[in-house]
């Protein structure tokens, strides 16, 4: 049994943020499914927004049109207090990662350089060249190691531990060892990320299965907007490798197989900086209707920009096109198709990360406070990181003090159900002789939300999508893993991943059927228009021994009334 009065599950931005601030209330240790800095949060490209003004067109930026430009990009599905929060936060994580050593890139004055990014009114979005993320993911792991925290890496969380009502740990099984152990804490901080994986074409990582938001599903905490799935415009055409926006920030151009910039015809203002729900119906019309090359994917032309820009600003897009599709941006465009990318919807939390189970909280993209709505902008995944990272680490720290000074040396008796309980599923699964392989399982689950639950969606994709879920849940059932042993069983890591990326895949289907109008990354053909009388409203989630629970929750609307939304 290990102790620590805090527990957060994931090593990325979020996760550690949340650790650096709740470490100042009492003990902290991070579980990792891999080394933090081996987190998805270092894929992220283009940056990081903050209104700072330090780029010529944005002088008159205030956090207030942040704000309203994540609220019109939400298509008025934030919660727009949770958005005011972030906006004028925003300024302050950015320099407190400045003063921790983060390399951004300057202007000439030596300021933090900003880039325009899709849907926003100016230039507001911090970067460091093309691999943001990655530095900042470096710096605040670098703060973690100067902070002596505990981290437990190649740990995959089975369960969360329930005791009257609130959580009170995990049961997580050691990769390396093959042991199932048990942590008892005063309050939980999930930071998993999100499920890209649930998608065949997706920029997220092998990591990304969703497994955390389906733990918190599973112990009780609702899961919220589940429908939305944003599909990146610029995804690199075989791999699916993250394109950044931030080309486009720096002037690159869609083009179909005419040589045409398309977007002329779908956001004749904002262009290739439209949001990115917008661009990807738009790349997505373009292959559908003919003009896209051998009807699979179109071109991202960054040629005009010069060598300098591209090696100063766009280094590492320029390796990623060299080395996975043989194609130099400096003198050929680059093959591109959209991918699924992020995921608005998460476990139901506050702005302080509070979710509706006591003592768990959650930040980062697993996490749905709700400041993306239906559709995130560019440069707010990062910003979400560390700004509710750090409010969530704040209450789940503040929460265990107060809860260990009403039940001091407590330590929950649950925690041996649990393992007990753990231990005898994991050894069913290693045991069980069943027909299916659950990679095959697997496949099928990810060619079937890409095919019938993709950009474009109507209703009897959908009912066929929910039935084929339905079905794959019954025949996980008999899977069987070919990996007996103990030590390092990825067979067996994957296939409790699976079980939770089949509920996921439910609640996304089943959001997605009974929403019908199209919002944001929800585009349904068969009701095109946006309703706000029927559906400016929250879709929740619940699980339930009766099966999946849908229900409805109150957008919070402050400054900003719904309006049309025009680019």
């Amino acid at each position: 049994m290990f102790y620590h009065s805090v527990l957060v599950i994931g090593g990325g931005l979020a996760g550690l943020r949340a650790t650096l601030e709740a470490r100042r209330f009492g003990d902290v240790a991070v579980l990792s499914l891999v080394p933090p800095f081996r987190s998805h949060s270092g894929a992220a490209q283009g940056g990081i927004n903050a209104a700072l003004g330090n780029h010529p067109e944005g002088k008159d930026d205030s956090w207030e049109r942040h704000a309203f430009d994540t609220v019109k990009g939400s298509d008025y599905l934030a919660d727009q207090d949770a958005v005011e929060i972030m906006c004028r936060e925003a300024p302050e994580r950015v320099f407190e990662m400045e003063h921790w050593g983060t390399p951004f890139s300057r202007t000439a004055e030596g300021k933090i350089a900003q880039r325009p990014f899709g849907g926003g009114g100016f230039p507001r979005t911090c970067y460091a060249a093309d691999e943001t993320g990655h530095v900042l993911l470096h710096t605040l792991y670098e703060q973690a190691i100067k902070a002596r925290l505990t981290v437990y890496e190649e740990r995959q969380v089975l369960s969360l531990v329930i005791e009257d009502g609130a959580c009170r740990g995990v049961i997580a099984l050691n990769i390396v060892t093959g042991e199932v152990e048990a942590f008892a804490a005063e309050s939980v901080i999930m930071a998993t990320g999100g499920y890209g994986r649930l998608y065949s074409r997706t920029t997220n990582s092998l990591i990304n299965s969703g497994l955390g938001m389906a733990l918190a599903y599973w112990a009780g905490a609702p899961l919220k907007d589940m429908e939305f799935v944003q599909f990146h415009p610029t995804t690199l055409y075989g791999t699916n490798i993250l394109i950044t926006e931030g080309a486009r920030g720096e002037g690159a151009y869609l083009l179909n197989n005419r040589g045409e910039r398309f977007m002329k015809d779908y956001a004749p203002e904002a262009m290739e900086l439209a949001p990115r729900d917008i661009v990807a119906r738009a790349m997505e019309t373009e292959i559908e209707q003919g003009r896209g090359l051998y009807d699979a994917y179109l071109l991202l032309d960054m040629r005009h920009l010069g060598k300098e820009r591209i090696l100063e600003r766009l280094p590492t897009i320029r390796d990623i096109a060299i080395n996975f599709a043989g194609v130099d941006p400096v003198s050929e465009p680059i093959p591109i198709q959209p991918g699924q990318h992020y995921s608005m919807g998460g476990i139901d939390c506050d702005a302080r990360g509070q979710t509706p189970l006591p003592g768990l909280y959650a930040a980062g993209e697993c996490a749905c406070v709700s400041v993306h709505g239906a559709n995130r902008l560019g440069g707010n995944s990062l910003l979400e990181t560390l700004a509710f990272g750090q409010r969530a680490g704040e209450a789940a720290g503040r929460y265990a003090q107060d809860r260990g000074k009403r039940n001091p040396g407590d330590t929950p008796l649950a925690h041996g159900v649990a393992l007990k309980a753990a231990e005898e599923k994991l050894d069913g699964l290693i045991k069980w002789e069943g027909r299916e392989n659950p990679h095959g399982l697997r496949q099928e689950l990810t060619e079937l939300m890409m095919d019938k639950v993709g950009i474009f969606r109507n209703k009897e994709d959908l009912s066929q999508a929910l039935a084929q879920v339905g079905a794959l849940k019954v025949r996980f059932q008999q899977t069987s893993i070919r990996y007996k042993g103990k030590t390092y069983n990825l067979d067996l890591a994957r296939t409790l991943e699976l079980e939770g990326m089949l509920d996921l895949a439910e609640a996304i289907v089943a959001g997605a059927l009974k929403r019908e109008e199209s919002r944001g990354s929800h585009f349904r053909r068969d009701f095109p228009q946006r309703d706000d009388a029927r559906f400016l409203h929250h879709t929740l989630a619940r699980y339930t021994p009766q099966g999946l629970a849908l229900g409805e929750k109150d957008v919070t609307i402050t400054r900003w009334p719904p309006e049309a939304r025009r680019y």
